[in-house]
């Protein structure tokens, strides 16, 4: 082991010495590189003016995504800082107010980020909602609200974004699952069925669009701080810290990095899958 890192450096300073570059440049280099990843694409990203969304769009931004494209119900005056933000790290941006639920608002959202910046590479469906009861006392509305916003709205963008997708024979779509749709919870069984669903759809969607070079992933969060679980009472948070073997809450942005790895092409081989981000819950 320890031969092999001595060849590795002596290695490392025989290419910096022929470029007559000092060994810290050459990382300065690389980290640059690193912060490039996303360049020329284009992201979607759904339900995006806080939370999770707003996390991967910010981080998105860092890593020099040159187009980033949001999505959500509330008015633009609402976004304006954070679209701000996202141009001050270098991205240009558009928001559209939409209904993720709606069908044909999904197919013309898509088709508005298509018409402005030319091409889609990455489409995160992050849009999501709770209504949480018991089953019995659960109304149809309550079961009808979650399964919209949180599922269809995934085969809403997916069924818009598909055809530019295919056309360029490359993409990554990335549908925020949740470690519910993999365990269930006792109170969120529409959530649950909603976020179960979302796998089912893009484990389909894989096989359907790989030949055509397009990815598909759900990322799985277990108890993430935003604002819906500080919403929460403080003892019931204390309770979910308690079922985490990492005894903590993780953030958005611990979220945003998996969305990060499957948006670049850095996860160029990845598909089908389901990463969970949830401090070892299983």
């Amino acid at each position: 082991m320890a031969t092999n890192i001595l060849c590795m450096a002596r290695q490392i300073f025989e290419i910096t010495s022929s470029l007559k570059l000092a060994p810290l440049t050459l990382l300065a280099q690389l980290d640059y590189t690193q912060h490039t990843m996303l360049t020329n694409k284009t992201a979607l990203i759904t339900g995006a003016s806080r939370g999770i969304g707003k996390a991967i769009a910010l981080l998105y931004a860092d890593y020099g995504c040159s187009h980033i494209v949001i999505t959500d119900l509330v008015e633009q005056e609402q976004v304006a800082p954070l679209l701000k933000e996202l141009e001050s790290k270098g991205s240009q941006t558009l928001y559209i107010q939409s209904n993720a639920a709606n069908f044909d608002a999904a197919h013309e959202a898509v088709k508005q980020a298509v018409d402005t910046f030319g091409k889609l590479d990455i489409l995160v469906c992050n849009a999501g909602i709770t209504r949480d009861t018991l089953l019995m006392r659960m109304g149809e509305q309550q079961w009808d609200d979650v399964i919209d916003i949180n599922l269809k709205s995934v085969f809403n963008y997916c069924h818009a974004a598909a055809p530019y997708m295919m056309r360029q024979r490359s993409g990554s779509i990335i549908a925020m699952s949740s470690v519910v749709g993999i365990a269930g919870n006792a109170g969120q069984a529409n959530y649950a069925a909603s976020k179960a669903g979302i796998i089912g759809l893009i484990k389909s969607l894989s096989k359907e669009l790989g030949a055509r070079n397009i990815r598909a992933n759900a990322i799985a969060p277990g108890f993430i701080l935003t604002d819906m679980t500080l919403a929460l009472p403080e003892e019931v948070r204390q309770e979910m810290v308690k079922m985490v073997p990492m005894r903590r809450c993780g953030d958005a942005e611990e979220v945003a990095k998996v969305a990060l790895f499957l948006g670049s092409d850095l996860s160029s081989y990845v598909s089908g899958q389901v990463i969970s981000v949830n401090g070892a819950m299983g």
